[in-house]
């Protein structure tokens, strides 16, 4: 029998992502757990139990062959798999420990209530340019040792960066990115030879001195290195924040609930994460012939890890298209699953739980000022709202 195939599914297409792809995901995850994809020549992960199982198979699903599905592999530990992938982890993990992280509380809730202060007075803002976008920049910049005066040029990189992962990205979008590449390998450089002649401590530091069996990371390694830990950083945790108010604004019940029970404020978090899943999809590669999902996967073949799909499967959560900021077990895979766990989890957990505290705190009034429908910036890999206009009621 052939397999099931629906021609609205564009596995590698940003803008399909950027629509609405729940109402595809929950075909898929019905009529073909693994879809293949003709266009994009990949197959689709669409349910949890799936998902998991590719995810904790490394031998026969590996990350070497690059983890997204359009591109080739580079030098960094997203596209690495074991002992490799754990070596250079580990270089990293010694800064990111849920016990270092929670170290960094109070300077993250100074950020947020300062972020509140530009705005407050003013009754209006855009929340993404003016709170969900600094946190994460500030916060990331600085572990790796950021100057504060090149933040601004850095998001502005990561965007543009993001904005070329689409297989149907203009070519405008396309130059962006190359530009914004460009810039930012120059700007690699030129921090990595000040950190060789004066290491700080910071995470640029660490990575430009640590050796792996006597061997000192390389130019590219570094600048690759440090792109996944700037864009892993900033871009996904903008996005929850943001996603994450958005889905507040739209259930005003489970926005009461919080700001009476200010305590669920952490499970309201991974709701928020489950909810947005702000990176899309993670490619594997099939090591050898292999059945899953009723469907043959030969050697060579690339797989998707759809995270928003799993992350609505009603098998593992019960009321999926439902947003409940109480929802518990929530077993979510928007940090992925197994080896590749995201490294910042326990960071980006901590900036989202101290800026949601702040902000129904300081702004509790606070409320979209447009009806028109939130645009998503159109990527492959990462999306999230790119305006969210809103007021309140000033205050000094």
């Amino acid at each position: 029998m052939a397999a099931p195939a629906n021609p609205a599914i564009r596995l590698l297409d940003g803008y399909w992502y950027a629509g609405d792809p729940h109402p595809h995901f929950a075909w898929m995850r019905e009529h073909a757990p693994l879809y293949w994809d003709e266009a994009g020549q990949v197959w689709g992960v669409a349910t949890y139990e799936e998902l998991v199982r590719v995810s904790k198979d490394t031998d026969t699903f590996c990350s070497r062959m690059s983890s997204r599905p359009d591109s080739p592999p580079i030098p960094s530990m997203i596209n690495m798999d074991d002992p490799e992938h754990r070596r250079r982890r580990n270089l990293v993990n010694k800064g990111l420990t849920p016990r270092r992280v929670q170290d960094h509380e109070p300077k993250v809730r100074a950020i947020c209530h300062e972020l509140v202060d530009r705005v407050a007075p003013l009754g209006r803002c855009d929340f993404v340019r003016d709170i969900a976008g600094p946190l994460p920049m500030i916060v990331i910049g600085d572990l790796l040792g950021v100057e504060p005066e090149d933040r601004d040029m850095l998001l502005d990189w990561s965007d543009d960066l993001i904005g070329g992962t689409s297989m149907t990205a203009p070519q405008e979008a396309m130059d962006r990115a190359f530009r914004a590449f460009e810039q930012y390998a120059a700007y690699s450089r030129r921090v990595v030879a000040d950190r060789r002649a004066r290491p700080r401590d910071d995470m640029m530091s660490t990575l430009v001195h640590a050796e792996i069996d006597g061997q000192k990371l390389g130019d590219e390694d570094l600048l690759q290195e440090g792109l996944l830990i700037l864009v892993g950083g900033d871009e996904t945790t903008r996005h929850v924040i943001t996603g994450g108010m958005e889905a507040l604004l739209a259930n005003p019940a489970e926005r009461r609930k919080l700001r009476e029970n200010p305590g669920l404020v952490p499970l309201a978090v991974e709701e928020m994460l489950r909810w947005v899943s702000p990176i899309k999809n993670m490619n594997r590669t099939a090591t050898r012939d292999v059945e899953l999902a009723g469907a043959h996967v030969r050697a060579g073949d690339k797989l998707v890890l759809l995270y928003p799909s799993a992350n609505r499967d009603e098998r593992v959560f019960p009321h999926a298209d439902e947003f409940h900021v109480d929802r518990e077990p929530n077993d979510h895979v928007a940090f992925g699953h197994g080896v590749h766990f995201c490294l910042g989890a326990s960071l980006a957990r901590l900036e989202l739980r101290i800026m949601f505290e702040v902000l129904l705190e300081r702004l509790p009034d606070l409320a979209l000022a447009t009806e028109e429908p939130l645009r998503l910036r159109p990527s492959n890999f990462i999306v999230g709202i790119e305006e969210m206009p809103v007021v309140f009621t000033p205050r000094p």
